[in-house]
């Protein structure tokens, strides 16, 4: 049945005992950070990929492709202790880089894969037009690209904002930690409670709901975009 008595009590409670605004402006920044971040360097890697036919070319991009086969899971114990060493655990950057990193491969296949369907005519006529590498990559690649940069920071976007693990293994200090840290909180060894519980959840899910709503034109360009592309 429907509950006699609504309240947002749990709501109120989860939100100040959890201190789920600091986690909130942390994911935030996470995500924020690195997205951008993939997006930059997928595209940019991706044009290098696609469309400068160099020796070591095919090397460096099997070398990112052999990333989609490296799990978080199996690097973390080396990450924790490399993170230790270079002294960036327990902070923000420590936990952006290896979003960064781990979004990177698949950023990079999804961006060398469609900017090889760019005509070559185009960069060939900058060229003549007398643009450096560096123009072209900002006037031509990135205007052509919209779609895939669309689907790119969707995926990523998306990805980072639900990430758990790395940013629960790598914080331990409570006003670093994210959303999903957060909301895990709540869920003790002997007792979980589900109001609280359900009420964080739901506060985790409305930043998502609201992406959707303010960006559902670009998502489904960026989808529709992506998948008719040869």
């Amino acid at each position: 049945a429907l509950p006699k008595a609504p309240t947002i009590k749990n709501y109120q409670i989860a939100w100040k005992n959890g201190q789920l605004s600091i986690a909130a402006v942390n994911s935030v920044i996470y995500t924020t950070v690195a997205t951008i971040g993939v997006v930059i360097f997928s595209i940019s890697t991706g044009y290098a990929f696609a469309k400068f036919d160099y020796k070591i070319t095919k090397f460096f991009y099997f070398f990112f492709i052999i990333g989609l086969l490296v799990t978080v899971q199996s690097v973390l114990v080396p990450l924790f202790v490399m993170e230790t060493k270079l002294h960036i655990i327990n902070t923000r950057i420590g936990v952006i880089l290896p979003y960064i990193a781990f979004g990177l491969p698949f950023a990079v296949y999804l961006a060398t894969t469609y900017i090889k369907g760019v005509p070559s005519a185009l960069i060939e006529a900058a060229v003549i037009d007398g643009a450096d590498y560096l123009s072209i990559f900002w006037y031509v690649i990135l205007p052509v690209s919209t779609p895939i940069v669309a689907t790119i920071t969707i995926f990523t976007f998306l990805g980072n904002w639900n990430e758990f693990i790395l940013a629960f293994i790598l914080t331990s200090k409570p006003y670093l930690r994210s959303l999903p840290v957060g909301i895990n909180a709540f869920a003790g060894g002997l007792v979980i409670d589900y109001g609280l519980r359900f009420s964080a959840l739901c506060i985790g899910t409305i930043p998502m709901i609201i992406f959707y709503l303010i960006f559902r034109h670009q998502i489904e360009q960026g989808f529709a975009g992506a998948a008719v592309k040869e």
